[in-house]
């Protein structure tokens, strides 16, 4: 005998039910034990009370300016954000490094290109495009782009499939193959560490912009060589040294319009 009209019903609920559910729950993703240490961020957003006013964040680097020996930046940002330090290339986890230009720049490289701009270190980090293809990709939405141009990361949404980092052309996210916590140098307990399985990467210091305070990056540069501000704001330091000198943005080509621009 075939199934009853009550049957039908039943399984119509139950695919409506389904549909209604969060995709996380509804595909049956993997749980995420919660933890202390892994505590989301506290919610101040863009236009938070003591926050820096910003439309759309950017960042300049005067490579000129940044010694081949120095890592202020990187120290700075990976004390603050607890990224772990496993020793080795195979696990590495960055938010920020350093590359040589020819690397950063292929297609501007050429056979007479001086020998101090082949070596010199540029710093990379996340572009925080305009149009990231990380985002898209997301299947659990654990990245996304905020109103004020911060592409931004839940911890606890993400699965580890590792979609965004195959679709960023920069290199700028990092997998945690193993759990970072016992690599930590020294634990700041004001942000959240992550587990194991889960992609991190540079996130223009939001926490810090909420409070008022540059990013640690910034600040931690004796030669300040990096400025960032509002690129909307016609008075803020970015926009001025982008009026003034000729910059360099990694792959325009592609569209994805980063946010990261290098004055050499």
């Amino acid at each position: 005998m075939g199934p009853t009209r009550r049957d039908f019903l039943k399984m119509a609920g139950l695919s409506t039910l389904c549909l209604a559910l969060p995709p996380r729950l509804a595909h049956g993703a993997a749980k995420v034990e919660p933890s202390a240490a892994a505590a989301p961020l506290p919610a101040a957003g863009p236009g938070a009370p003591g926050s820096l006013p910003g439309r759309r964040w950017a960042m300049v680097a005067e490579v000129g300016k940044c010694r081949a020996d120095c890592r202020d930046c990187i120290d700075a940002c990976h004390g603050a954000h607890n990224v772990p330090d496993f020793g080795n290339p195979k696990d590495d986890v960055h938010w920020i490094g350093q590359a040589p230009m020819t690397q950063v720049f292929p297609a501007g490289a050429h056979p007479r290109l001086p020998e101090n701009l082949r070596n010199l270190p540029l710093p990379v980090l996340c572009n925080h495009c305009e149009n990231p293809p990380c985002v898209r990709v997301c299947p659990t939405k654990a990245t996304f782009r905020r109103a004020d141009g911060i592409v931004a990361m839940d911890y606890h949404r993400c699965i580890g499939c590792r979609f965004c980092m195959a679709a960023c052309p920069y290199g700028a996210r990092s997998m945690n193959w193993r759990d970072p916590r016992p690599f930590i140098a020294r634990l700041d307990p004001a942000f959240p560490t992550r587990t194991q399985g889960v992609v991190e990467k540079c996130n223009f210091c939001e926490e810090r912009l909420a409070k008022g305070v540059l990013p640690a990056c910034v600040t931690a540069c004796k030669e300040k060589a990096l400025t960032f501000g509002d690129l909307v704001e016609p008075r803020s330091a970015v926009r001025e040294l982008l009026g003034k000198h000729f910059s360099l943005r990694r792959r325009p080509e592609l569209g994805t319009e980063p946010q990261v621009y290098y004055i050499l």
